[in-house]
């Protein structure tokens, strides 16, 4: 596979040590920097390109299965830059990633570029997508829920948004209370004051890490 052979190729095994301390992980990794990830993502993406969603599907699959965690970010990486593929359709293959990955790196590129592109295009099919996760059990997939409008500025839900970090907030996952702060610290770049308002209006139940967070540019 020409992933794992470019990854191989660029291997830095003296790297891996403090890498995996850095992500707490015993993963296998490589060692290749990210700048040189990319290099391999972009020979990915101009060398074998998916003519089709299945096509699309398996080299995602194929590249998550791997063992080392830099291929694990190819797939990731793959999913992301083919466009016309991100569909509703696609949300068993993300949300199997997201409960599979179970760390921050994996899932918070998967909530904003994909399963936050799925809430752009797909809004009345992902709402009770979105309805469910932010109380499902799985941790990565409540903070899924509240990053999945990261990226959307204007277009963001703000009432699903601060719905659904009121609904978090009592939380002592470290986690969730981080994804709360920052999705309102990004939301407040578009309208600070309703920003305000609401950790105003939840400072009994907002974590001081949520507040601090949240208000660090207000």
């Amino acid at each position: 596979m020409l992933a794992t052979t470019e990854l191989a190729r660029l291997a830095e095994p003296e790297r891996v040590p403090a890498m995996q301390a850095y992500m707490k992980t015993t993963m296998p990794l490589y060692g290749v920097s990210s700048p040189a990830r990319r290099q391999v993502a972009r020979r990915l993406r101009e060398e074998c390109p998916p003519s089709s969603a299945a096509e699309y599907r398996a080299q995602v699959e194929d590249l998550w299965a791997l063992a080392h965690r830099e291929e694990k970010y190819l797939a990731i990486d793959v999913a992301q830059v083919h466009r016309r593929f991100i569909t509703f359709e696609q949300l068993g293959l993300y949300e199997r990633m997201i409960r599979e990955g179970g760390w921050w790196d994996f899932v918070d590129e998967i909530a904003a570029h994909l399963v936050g592109r799925l809430v752009l295009d797909d809004r009345v099919r992902m709402r009770p997508v979105l309805e469910r996760w932010i109380d499902d059990p799985d941790l990565w997939i409540r903070r899924t829920a509240i990053l999945s409008q990261l990226l959307h500025k204007d277009r963001t839900d703000a009432a699903m948004l601060f719905d659904f970090c009121a609904r978090r907030a009592g939380e002592k996952e470290f986690f969730i209370r981080k994804a709360i702060g920052w999705a309102l610290r990004q939301y407040a770049r578009t309208d600070p004051e309703a920003v305000r308002e609401f950790v105003a209006s939840h400072t009994d139940s907002l974590s001081g890490l949520s507040i601090r967070e949240a208000t660090k540019h207000l």
